[in-house]
């Protein structure tokens, strides 16, 4: 029997704030002239994206005074320190993830007293004892599960996750292991106006999902991964703890630097995933020009990727808990059978991919 990801669930927090909303937050924080705010908003508009999740209710607001978490005046001062970021994600993040493991259990009826193992994923927060130490106090999970951290990997940590899942039932048959991926982005928004805080200020969600990995005979059969560096792409996406909360490095050139690399790539891929006869993708949707780029690579059509570019439409880039929203709905896709390969992006560059199979 195969190892599968069994069920996925998911949660948000807060209610959706429409993208162009978001930007009129964005056009008071930069303290944008009327010049820039019409550039900030045709990149707003061309985003791909609709809606995000926020774990701060700042970014529905344009008047300074409404503000709740940044300081009620224009230029946000004293912008709020890192420490303080933490005390956000450490309220935040146990009820948002209750959500998604509740959700991901009671689809197959699995209840906390039979996890035998727990994965941790985030980026964006982390403190000791950790999150994954109160979910088992909350849920009731074993005291003596076994339980890792994957920190500070990027949109593409959920797949490491998942490999270690897979590695984890292959040596103990009767795990059932449960994975977590929590991620609150938008607690690290930096005001300095510069490309990389433009980029990441426009697509960047808050979100948490959970997947169960067993074996089994249903869900999405893990059949094989595989991992590659683009040396080029090293500085172009990168992540560093500030004094004002995580600071993300984004280059505009990203996408292209995934184009030219994903095609050097293409014969190892096609070695290593039979590339030419996968039917479905799940691509990490790191924005649309991303999406846009990998399909161009590999000749993928929209249909083919169409789960990827709903939820960046929907719910923006949540880092490392994106993929597990689109897994989720090729899991509920009743309409489509067959490989699906899955493939995450994040500083490195790093390139994961994970071949499923849905029978």
């Amino acid at each position: 029997m195969e190892n599968h990801i069994l069920s996925i669930g998911t949660a948000n927090p807060g209610a959706p704030i429409p993208q162009m909303q978001i930007s009129k937050f964005m056009k008071l924080a930069h303290q944008l002239d009327e010049i820039e705010g019409r550039k900030l908003n045709f990149v707003y508009k061309a985003s791909g994206i609709d809606f995000r999740h926020s774990a701060l209710e700042d970014f529905k607001f344009d008047n300074p005074e409404d503000f709740r978490f940044f300081p009620p005046n224009e230029a946000l001062e004293p912008f709020p320190s890192t420490d303080q970021r933490m005390q956000v994600f450490e309220k935040e993040a146990l009820a948002l993830s209750i959500a998604a493991v509740g959700n991901c259990l009671g689809k197959v009826n699995v209840l906390p007293n039979e996890i035998t193992h727990l994965i941790l994923v985030s980026c964006t927060g982390m403190y000791a004892p950790g999150l994954e130490v109160d979910l088992i106090h909350e849920l009731g999970i074993p005291s003596n599960v076994e339980r890792y951290c994957i920190h500070f990997m990027g949109c593409y940590a959920a797949f490491n996750a998942i490999k270690l899942a897979d590695r984890i039932c292959d040596a103990d048959p009767p795990a059932k292991v449960l994975i977590l991926s929590i991620e609150l982005c938008t607690i690290h928004f930096q005001k300095e106006y510069n490309e990389d805080n433009l980029i990441a200020n426009a697509i960047f969600g808050d979100g948490a999902a959970a997947a169960l990995v067993t074996k089994a005979s249903t869900g999405l059969a893990i059949k094989n991964y595989g991992s590659q560096i683009i040396k080029e792409g090293v500085q172009d996406m990168a992540w560093r703890i500030g004094n004002f909360g995580f600071e993300m490095k984004l280059s505009k050139y990203v996408p292209e630097l995934l184009h030219k690399g994903l095609a050097e790539l293409s014969d190892y891929l096609e070695q290593l995933h039979q590339l030419s006869k996968v039917e479905h993708f799940a691509v990490h949707p790191g924005g649309k020009q991303i999406l846009q780029k990998v399909e161009e690579a590999f000749g993928i059509s929209t249909l083919q990727n169409n789960h990827s570019h709903d939820v960046l439409k929907q719910y923006g880039n949540m880092s490392s808990v994106t993929i597990l929203f689109v897994l989720e709905r090729w899991l509920k896709d009743e309409n489509r059978k067959g490989n699906i390969l899955a493939m995450g992006f994040g500083p490195g560059l790093t390139l994961e991919t994970l071949l499923l199979d849905k029978s």
